[in-house]
């Protein structure tokens, strides 16, 4: 099946690296054209030269912190100034933050709160009446297999993707109407950023590869994702050849999570 996305214009957040990176370079080679944002500058600009070197493909870089609102409305403007319209957004942005209940402060909460949650709640807003006018959009809300099936010590993250898990169905009862088609994606163990961070925090003396790989066998399948297996699948939901698929929340966990 050839999957297309020519002519599609695609914002995501959290897009220099890791997930939101792989969607970005996946979505270009479908025939995208993409806006790129990261807190990071350099990292932005170097991920939006490759992506659109390796594709052809119009692909610019925007900084801004996505957990303030002011930023939220600052990189809108000036994505709908550069590409004209947004058809296609991925609420991308977000780091695992878990720890023990009582533990958690007020301001973990509420930046968790701010960033994963009214970060998508906030970019939805501002795209979503361009797409009902157009009758076409695509949002997908990047969540986390937490949110479906929460353990001790997964809140913040376990909270706020539940919430995501939430506003996507809202959405996509909305926008059913006006073929704005609202996904989520339940991640669960991916080879990204996080995992290199998690690596260079700890005190092992094994390599990065063997780090990984003793991650992976702990988890159904032996082995830990790939980003692009979830681009793939993030591309296809993004497409017209996704074009019956609303309402739903998909797990990409290799069977980690115990519920469908």
């Amino acid at each position: 099946m050839q999957i297309s996305m020519a002519g599609r214009i695609a914002l995501i957040t959290g897009g220099s690296k890791g997930l939101g990176y792989a969607m970005g370079m996946k979505f270009a080679e479908c025939g995208a054209e993409v806006a790129l944002v990261s807190r990071n500058e350099e990292e932005v600009a170097r991920a939006a030269k490759e992506i659109s070197t390796a594709s052809s493909q119009k692909c610019l870089g925007y900084v801004g912190d996505v957990s303030n609102a002011e930023d939220i409305e600052t990189i809108f403007k000036q994505v709908t100034d550069d590409f004209g319209r947004v058809d296609v957004l991925v609420n991308n942005a977000g780091f695992a933050q878990a720890g023990e209940f009582t533990s958690i402060t007020d301001e973990q909460w509420q930046y968790d709160i701010d960033l994963k949650l009214m970060a998508a709640v906030r970019m939805s807003r501002l795209v979503f009446p361009g797409m009902k006018e157009r009758k076409w959009g695509r949002i997908i809300n990047m969540l986390n297999t937490f949110a479906k099936s929460p353990t001790a010590n997964s809140a913040p993250t376990s909270v706020t993707r539940a919430a995501g898990m939430a506003l996507t169905k809202v959405l996509a009862s909305e926008g059913a109407a006006h073929n704005v088609l609202v996904n989520g994606l339940n991640i669960g163990r991916i080879f990204s950023d996080q995992v290199v961070r998690a690596y260079e925090h700890s005190d092992s003396d094994r390599s990065l590869e063997e780090f990984t790989a003793s991650i992976g066998k702990g988890l159904p399948m032996g082995r830990i994702g790939e980003t692009d297996e979830c681009a793939g699948l993030a591309c296809l939901l993004c497409s017209d050849a996704g074009g019956y698929i609303s309402g739903t929340s998909i797990n990409v966990d290799g069977n980690l999570c115990p519920v469908l």
